[in-house]
């Protein structure tokens, strides 16, 4: 009864602070040219800070302070503020997101990630590597939340098994790395994609918000650049928990017979499960080769250059495709029946759709508030850091602040903020956004920095000191790997990474 007092207690002073310091920041705050919508922007930026951070309202009622605040303090029109929710970006969300949701109705989520499993197999350690290997492909496509409630019940069986083969502690730590593995890969495996995560596209969208003359970063792109990171790290992972928790533990058989049952379990592939792969893989095609692939002495050009106007077609454009697609193709072995329906479709989470809305309306606004140039302007000190040292900077303060808070909100806040210091800096922005970007997935500490993280603390196997003192180190291992990935592959990848992009 303490705790929830303590707890409606600090929500409702959180629900108060939000306004209370907006106001403070609208007085305090100087005009600038005499114009007054810089402070007001600030203000608004303030209280959806605070509710944001503090979840004092549901993050998705947050998000639609701008359709409110903005057009009523003369900084947007309504109809612009509006437009800013139903973006290509958030289009390829909801199309993705369909597809993957029939994904799971279907079970091919789950053969996908025994025949991995199957596939590395083994001793333990061998079963930890095909687990996190299993989580982190599934969750490049689909919700690392949906991926990891899938791996637990199998992760569930092989504990069960290791429990009788294994003495007492180590049966534990086994334990503790098998959990701890699936929720760190279902966060990892996220980076890859543009979908696996919405910081990511985030990311995408806010960049070419800002630089709306400079090319915007395609799915291909970001996989190009992010998935061999998302691997390193993957690997380092495996190996930080096979360090820590595997040592001096014998490899023994008996696990991949649990594996095998539960795919005999699963039957044969239905139809469903072969429309649904043949439709996922078409997708997956269809993003990588939307424009022009360039391996050096040979170009493949992109799909979109076969449509009369290519730059009218967005990642966005595909997702939309297939997801439509889904809900018109027959399921073989139901009769009457389509492969997708709208009651599996509403499980869509329409709060980070509104999330997404509500951060690229502030976005907007503070760019043509004039907001981001006054930033800009006030940030130029930042100049005299070397760059290694303010990329390991903002890694650091996204990767704990993430710990205790909505890592897509945290994203939302801060890379508006870090263009327009790039821009006062004379940098490209991918060299500030991409960091941020990428650490907003490496909250390894606490049960309550990602659901990965809470639905393996929720086994009842964890404690939060297993959890902490693991993810810790995994959380100055990815500053590290970050730094260097930006230091010495973005360069290559991106080109002119220290010069600022057309806006």
């Amino acid at each position: 009864m303490g705790k929830k007092a303590a707890s409606i207690s600090n929500r409702t002073i959180a629900l108060i602070l939000g306004p209370n310091l907006a106001l403070i920041v609208w007085w305090v705050m100087p005009e600038v040219e005499g114009s007054p919508l810089e402070a007001r922007t600030a203000a608004v930026a303030v209280w959806m800070a605070v509710w944001w951070l503090t979840e004092a309202v549901p993050l998705a009622v947050t998000s639609l302070l701008p359709l409110v605040l903005f057009p009523l303090l003369g900084v947007l029109p309504a109809s612009q503020i509006a437009s800013q929710y139903t973006n290509d970006i958030v289009f390829l969300f909801i199309g993705g997101f369909v597809v993957a949701l029939a994904m799971e109705k279907w079970h091919l989520h789950k053969r996908i990630a025994l025949l991995v499993i199957l596939g590395v197999g083994g001793g333990p350690k061998r079963t930890l590597l095909g687990f996190m290997l299993a989580t982190a492909l599934l969750s490049m496509w689909i919700s690392n939340t949906a991926t990891a409630m899938m791996m637990i019940p199998i992760a569930s069986a092989v504990l069960v098994r290791w429990d009788g083969m294994f003495e007492s502690g180590q049966a534990r730590a086994l334990s503790i790395a098998l959990l701890l593995g699936i929720a760190y890969a279902a966060s990892v495996g996220g980076m890859a994609t543009l979908v696996g995560t919405p910081p990511n596209l985030v990311f995408a969208q806010l960049y070419h918000q800002q630089f709306t003359h400079a090319p915007s970063v395609s799915f291909a792109e970001w996989m190009a650049f992010a998935l061999p990171f998302s691997l390193i790290f993957l690997f380092a992972i495996w190996g930080l928990l096979a360090l820590m928790y595997m040592r001096g533990i014998k490899s023994q058989t008996g696990a991949r017979d649990i594996f095998r049952r539960e795919l005999n379990e699963l039957g044969r592939m239905s139809g469903e499960e072969r429309t649904v792969l043949i439709v996922f893989a078409t997708l997956a095609l269809l993003w990588v080769t939307r424009n022009p692939l360039d391996f050096g002495a040979l170009t493949l050009p992109g799909w979109s250059l076969l449509l009369p106007k290519p730059e009218y077609a967005g990642d966005g454009t595909a997702a939309i495709a297939l997801a439509i697609l889904l809900f018109v193709l027959p399921a073989p072995s139901r009769r009457g029946e389509r492969v997708m329906d709208w009651e599996t479709a509403r499980q869509l989470p329409w709060r980070i759709v509104l999330l997404f809305g509500g951060g690229f309306a502030l976005a907007a606004a503070i760019s043509v508030s004039g907001l981001a140039s006054w930033i800009g302007v006030h940030l130029q000190g930042l100049t005299v850091l070397p760059p290694v040292l303010m990329t390991a900077s903002i890694c650091t303060t996204m990767t704990f602040l993430t710990e205790l808070t909505s890592n897509t909100a945290t994203t939302q806040m801060a890379l508006p903020i870090l263009g327009a210091v790039a821009v006062a800096i004379g940098r490209n922005p991918f060299y500030l956004m991409i960091p941020a970007t990428l650490s907003a997935s490496c909250a390894f500490m606490m049960p309550v920095a990602t659901p990965p993280n809470a639905i393996v603390f929720g086994t009842g196997r964890l404690r939060i000191v297993d959890m902490a003192r693991t993810g810790v180190i995994l959380n100055f291992l990815g500053v590290l790997l970050i730094v260097l990935w930006m230091q010495f592959v973005a360069p290559i990848h991106f080109g002119g990474l220290f010069d600022l992009p057309q806006r």
